[in-house]
């Protein structure tokens, strides 16, 4: 079920070597973004390997395990900016909870009540309230870079729309 996984690694292995790259972010930047996997997030930010941590979850929501993630990359790693990039055509901004948990019990037969997947109607409020979620965070410090950022899966672009808590 895996062999063409173990078969892509084989031939990844031939050309490997070793960079010696650090395991702090070179660039000091940490990226939360979507699991869609439209998205290259070292591509589209012309980054390469060691540059910056990346952080995925479905919606690029700033969950409980998104902010450990975060903690430990700024207070351990090296980060001194985050970037949480959402996208356009997301699945998290186009259903509600309530499809989502039908969709999933219909399909496995089991009740989907109580699981909370984080969906939201108006994109850039859902971002506005997670970069609120890093900047009172007590475990982050205060001159932490944080910033918002939709990226267009259609046109590659990459719009900032929120700094901190508040407008660009």
């Amino acid at each position: 079920m895996f062999d063409d996984l173990l078969d892509a690694n084989r031939r990844y292995r031939t050309e490997f070597h070793d960079p010696g790259v650090a395991g702090a972010a070179a660039k000091g930047l940490a990226v939360l973004t979507c699991i869609d996997s439209r998205i290259d997030p070292l591509a589209l930010l012309g980054l390469r390997a060691g540059d910056a941590k990346i952080i995925r979850n479905a919606g690029a929501r700033v969950t409980g395990d998104a902010l450990r993630s975060l903690v430990i990359a700024v207070n351990l790693l090296g980060v001194t900016r985050v970037c949480v990039v959402q996208h356009t055509d997301c699945a998290m901004f186009r259903s509600t909870d309530d499809e989502i948990r039908a969709r999933i019990s219909t399909m496995r037969g089991v009740d989907a009540t109580g699981w909370d997947f984080l969906t939201g109607t108006d994109q850039q409020a859902t971002l506005g309230d997670d970069l609120e979620l890093i900047a009172s965070c007590p475990l982050l410090p205060r001159d932490l870079q944080v910033g918002g950022f939709v990226f267009d899966v259609h046109t590659g672009d990459l719009v900032r729309v929120l700094d901190g808590a508040g407008p660009p």
